[in-house]
């Protein structure tokens, strides 16, 4: 297209430039032509004029008449060298007018000349960096079908390795399960054991009743204890201002821990309901107890983010321990060691602290938050129950993730482990109490009731002393009482006048404490 528009024009020009030398060879042809008729003319009318000079009066009239004519023809000749004068200026105007504009033109011509040249030059770069893209196409290309390759390997190899997997967890799961029924065998003998001992010692444990309690007690060994079933409202405690959180027993002992919203910690007499002592230092609102198995130290969860560590015989605070960046709602003590504390909070972090050292030693971190936590009997395992509903257990050396189950289907909300460490009590916010074999996280056990609602996310339930017992507080507060054996409801105890909030029984096998929204604390009988 750049092209033919230069010819054009080309072609225009030539066309103007022939006409305009057509039109001057024209002009100058006819001057040539009425120079040449006026000189002979001139010359033809030569002898006239000289006949004429003579007096010769016979030729006169005649003579003149042909003076009259060639005057005539000579007006004509000189109106004719007029007009063409004019039309030659006409033409020569014309002519100056196409000259310009056959410069005007010749520029356009250069312009479009350089602009071809130009677009030229980009072409051939754009078609040299065309060359170059196709090649790194080319190379890409070849790269992918490498890479596709190596693909299909590692898909290969990765089924490989996944029937392999799926084969060694099947042939765990048969190793577990051997395991569990091994230990169940040793359980159901040590039951037997047990049983044959307690009949063989009756009339021995008869005589060592103490207040309606039997124990036996051994050096070095824990009590033995028959776990009663509530029947009776023995207290009435106005506890805490805004609600009492958290409830424990001392092990062993009928003295009660309650921390409540006003930020202190309480402890009572259950025998008289009096106030024993009182633990001030806390800066928020105490969500979870625990206790060491000597007495000796009260720990508590607060929603200060901080967790905080009481000298039992001195009221003092020992310990606050910081590090979680959000409200703490479960504390435990491991069973084995008093040194260790794990804790959770809404971070979504479980901590492990050394009570020696006095801070944080290991740290997990998971996506969803943990209501609830307890050590296993060895202290080398943590169970947490989490908002996801799920029961995880976690490694407290290395942190891991050892195996987990979906507890509930909604929040679980309290954890409680039985006596011997095998069984795991679980409530959680679909209003529903399981018990988990904490050895292959299978269901053992599932208590429902009709008007039983939880409360809360940090409603705590509890086992009796003896794994015999569940104990649940609800959100019209009643508080119910589940046999095991029978999964089924044996007492519901009502004397709350708000939502009970937590539950727990005294390592004697009796009272039975429940705590609810109003801060009032009741004792069982």
């Amino acid at each position: 297209m750049c092209k033919e528009l230069p010819q054009r024009e080309m072609g225009t020009t030539i066309k103007n430039t022939s006409k305009e030398e057509l039109a001057k060879k024209a002009i100058n042809d006819a001057l040539k032509a009425l120079r040449k008729r006026h000189l002979l003319e001139e010359g033809a009318h030569a002898p006239a004029f000289i006949a004429l000079s003579k007096p010769i009066i016979s030729q006169g009239s005649e003579w003149k008449e042909k003076v009259e004519n060639l005057e005539l023809e000579l007006q004509q000749c000189y109106k004719a060298q007029s007009r063409l004068s004019e039309q030659l200026v006409v033409e020569v105007a014309e002519s100056r007018a196409s000259k310009a504009s056959l410069q005007e033109k010749e520029a356009t011509i250069s312009d479009l000349q350089e602009k071809l040249t130009q677009s030229r030059e980009e072409c051939s770069q754009l078609k040299a960096d065309l060359d170059e893209k196709i090649k790194a196409l080319e190379l890409v290309v070849s790269e992918n079908k490498e890479i596709r390759a190596q693909l299909e390997e590692i898909t290969i190899k990765a089924k490989h390795a996944e029937a392999e997997n799926k084969m060694l967890i099947d042939r765990w799961m048969l190793e577990k399960m051997k395991d569990a029924e091994r230990l169940n065998e040793l359980n159901a003998l040590y039951e037997d054991s047990m049983d044959r001992l307690r009949a063989n010692n009756l009339e021995k444990l008869a005589r060592l009743q103490v207040d309606g309690v039997v124990r036996q007690s051994e050096e070095g060994a824990e009590y033995f204890v028959e776990s009663y079933v509530p029947s009776g409202f023995k207290n009435k405690i106005h506890a805490h201002e805004g609600g009492c959180a958290s409830i424990l027993f001392e092990y062993n002992s009928g003295r009660l821990i309650t921390g409540g919203q006003d930020r202190s910690i309480k402890i009572w007499d259950t025998n008289t309901g009096s106030l024993s002592g009182t633990l001030y230092g806390c800066l928020g609102s105490v969500l979870d107890l625990t206790i060491t198995h000597d007495n000796k130290s009260v720990i508590a969860a607060s929603s200060s983010n901080n967790l905080y560590v009481w000298d039992v015989n001195s009221g003092r605070v020992r310990h606050t321990l910081t590090g979680h960046t959000d409200k703490v709602c479960a504390v435990d003590v491991s069973k084995v060691s008093s040194r260790y504390v794990v804790s959770a909070a809404y971070d979504r972090t479980i901590k492990v602290w050394d009570l020696q050292k006095g801070y944080c030693i290991n740290t997990i971190m998971f996506h969803s938050n943990c209501n609830a936590l307890c050590f296993s009997m060895d202290g080398q395992t943590i169970c947490s129950g989490h908002v996801d509903g799920n029961l995880r257990l976690w490694n407290i050396q290395t942190g891991k993730l050892l195996s987990e189950v979906a507890a509930h289907s909604h929040a679980v909300t309290s954890m409680s482990l039985s006596r011997n460490g095998n069984v795991v009590l679980t409530s959680g916010r679909d209003n529903m109490h399981n018990l988990f074999d904490i050895r292959s996280l299978e269901v053992c056990g599932t208590l429902r009731a009709t008007g039983n609602r939880i409360a809360s996310n940090w409603s705590r339930s509890c086992l009796s002393p003896d794994d015999s017992y569940v104990a649940a507080g609800s959100a019209d507060g009643s508080v119910y009482i589940w046999s095991i054996s029978k999964a089924d409801i044996v007492s519901t105890l009502k004397e709350h006048t708000s939502p009970v909030l937590c539950c727990s029984w005294s390592g004697l096998g009796k009272p039975l404490a429940s705590a609810d929204k109003n801060g009032v604390v009741c004792t069982w009988t």
